[in-house]
């Protein structure tokens, strides 16, 4: 088997996808835009090849050509990166990948308002929304839903230029301002954030599935600085059975998925009564940041092995059952906390799975420094997180 593997460098640990599959004796080609790779992504690759820019297709063309011509016929195209999920697509169409989805079944997870079509036929309910083209739209649908709204590029990746506009003022101040995309413009859907992710097989079978909960949105994290935290647990039963279904809508196969849902604090017109789920985004990619590390300390598994196991045999080969909740906690160097990261170390010593400072482009979704730490109760997980984020204000 022959599986090209795009920017194997980055982030620094989806080496592991590679080295899985290059331990099951699968040639893994890889393809970045680093001159130098560690010797950890040099070792799980089979072969490397650079290029000055992933941008520059027709550079990598060029390299997927060689590899054909060393290797014979590939079998799959991957990053798990959703940067580049649109340069694996067009690679799929121009060399006639069929494991994985081109451009078009692509546009139906990676435009926000074609996902809401896909959440429509799996019967999952959709906050309503408008592609806005002028300042005069955006007025009129925040006059028809009420403020406040949420505006977010129709294809854009993660919470970049994503905001709650509370008034006409902050409509008309956002589209003198906007940059040059197509926005999205959405009723604000009054609940927290829940994750259904997970891996599939070729029939788009779930085979490993596990949820993040989001007390705080990204969007809030990144525009008003806040701390993060992400919670991973097992997925509530409606959630499996919704992203199950989704699962069906969407060229899933032999994919990790990464699915956001609402989950309604409040019952809202429309939509649901409190406790319902509203269906929010698609990401056909394993989810970012710390989750899969995560998801193999909550079910003590390995998600890189289910992974590579999907596409060399689909199936999956382990147990995998949730034993710990695993939280991320990301502190801010904005905001004073009433405890030190050494009083964190020393207070969670036993339950602490990792400490890092993060790279400057990931703080604002992420914290600036990262605590990953496991708890055995919903009791014990709500006492670190009233510890580790407590402010100095509120001593």
């Amino acid at each position: 088997m022959n599986v090209i593997f795009i920017s194997p460098h980055f982030p620094s640990h989806f080496y592991h996808f590679c080295e899985r599959l290059k331990e099951r004796g699968v040639n893994v080609l890889g393809i970045g835009d680093a001159a130098y790779i560690n010797e950890n992504v040099q070792n799980s690759l089979t072969e490397y090849q650079y290029v000055s820019s992933l941008q520059d297709y027709d550079q990598v063309m060029r390299k997927v050509a060689y590899y054909i011509y060393h290797y014979g016929r590939i079998d799959y195209v991957e990053s798990e990166n959703e940067y580049w999920l649109e340069l694996e697509a067009k690679l799929r169409d121009d060399f006639h990948i069929t494991s994985g989805p081109g451009s078009n079944a692509l546009q139906y997870m990676n435009h926000k308002s074609l996902m809401k079509e896909a959440y429509k036929r799996a019967h999952i309910p959709t906050a309503k929304y408008k592609l806005i083209e002028n300042m005069d739209d955006a007025l009129a649908f925040a006059h028809e839903v009420g403020y406040p709204v949420i505006v977010k590029p129709d294809h854009g990746v993660g919470a970049n230029y994503t905001y709650k506009l509370k008034n006409d003022n902050d409509i008309i101040h956002f589209w003198q301002n906007k940059p040059n995309l197509l926005f999205i413009e959405e009723e604000l859907v009054k609940g927290h954030v829940e994750t259904f992710d997970g891996i599939t097989d070729s029939q788009r079978n779930v085979l490993f599935a596990s949820s993040q909960v989001l007390p705080v949105s990204l969007m809030d994290a990144v525009n008003q600085d806040n701390d993060v935290v992400s919670i991973g647990q097992a997925p509530a039963r409606d959630l499996y059975e919704a992203g199950s279904r989704l699962l069906k809508e969407l060229d899933s196969r032999n994919k990790f998925f990464h699915f956001e849902f609402f989950r309604l604090d409040e019952d809202q017109s429309g939509l649901g009564q409190k406790g319902d789920i509203v269906g929010l985004e698609v990401n056909m990619r394993a989810p970012g940041g710390y989750i899969t590390d995560k998801m193999n300390y909550a079910y003590e598994t390995d998600v890189y092995t289910i992974w590579a196991d999907s596409l060399i045999y689909d199936q999956c080969f382990m147990h995998s059952e949730f034993k710990h909740y695993v939280t991320h906690f990301g502190r801010k160097n904005s905001i004073e906390y009433a405890y030190s990261h050494e009083d964190v170390r020393k207070q969670f010593a036993g339950k602490m799975i990792q400490e890092s400072e993060v790279d400057k482009a990931l703080a604002s979704e992420m914290g600036n420094h990262a605590f990953l730490i496991k708890a055995d109760s919903q009791d014990e997980l709500n006492d670190q997180i009233q510890y580790i984020l407590k402010r100095k204000e509120n001593l």
